[in-house]
């Protein structure tokens, strides 16, 4: 197995989910709490990767961060560098591809909350941002678990989105599913084999995980 390509794979997962983890749980508590006429809008905003090929959204990644239009440029006179075909390119593509795996956790621990604990919360404290920390997070925890657990997952396992706003390139933008596709690509079948054994042993073990702790959680709640 490519452990070049294991680091970058591991790297991109993990910053990805800080950066996931970071925009979900205030995006997350506004698409529960929200009354907004916007909120229907900015949820399909956010449920779109989950319906859209990859490719699509690593299309126009690339053509919205390329040098061609005003932002990419400016993106690279900030930077220093062309944010397409390189790490921090990865970043963005996966932070966008995966945010849904994020919020709807997210949401959805929110929504489970007893609308009567944050209301008597909120008149203990009328900070929002006391009762989100000292209150709400600890009763969401399983939610932001998942949440970490399904975006650091889902971004170790992607391919379309890297390919096209990465390109691929050996120890730059070549994650573990590139490299199973170019193992193929040069009839590679027993190293392709190791490495997407790799993956799909990882992928179920943090799903039997992930449904575990769901399981005790209801027994718990249960007892």
């Amino acid at each position: 197995m490519d452990r070049q390509a294991l680091l970058l794979t591991l790297e991109l997962a993990a910053v990805t989910t800080f950066i996931l983890i970071l925009i979900a749980v205030p995006l997350g508590y506004w698409l529960a709490y929200g009354r907004s006429r916007l909120r229907p809008l900015v949820e399909a905003v956010v449920a779109l990767p989950l319906v859209l090929p990859p490719t699509v959204l690593g299309f126009y990644l690339l053509v919205v961060l390329g040098p061609r239009t005003a932002f990419g440029r400016g993106l690279t006179a900030l930077f220093g560098h062309p944010l397409a075909f390189s790490f921090s390119g990865l970043v963005i593509g996966s932070v966008l591809y995966s945010l849904p795996f994020a919020v709807q956790p997210i949401a959805g621990g929110f929504g489970s909350v007893d609308e009567e604990i944050r209301e008597a919360a909120l008149l203990l404290s009328p900070s929002p941002a006391v009762v989100l920390s000292r209150v709400l997070l600890p009763l969401i925890r399983p939610s932001l678990l998942t949440a970490v657990v399904l975006a650091f997952t889902h971004t170790v396992g992607e391919f379309g989105v890297v390919l096209m706003i990465g390109g691929g390139i050996p120890g730059v933008t070549e994650t573990l599913s590139i490299s199973i596709y170019d193992q193929v690509q040069n009839f590679n079948y027993a190293e392709a084999n190791h490495t997407a054994l790799v993956l799909l042993s990882f992928s179920f073990v943090t799903l039997v995980l992930i449904y575990w702790r769901r399981a005790s959680g209801r027994t718990e709640a249960a007892e």
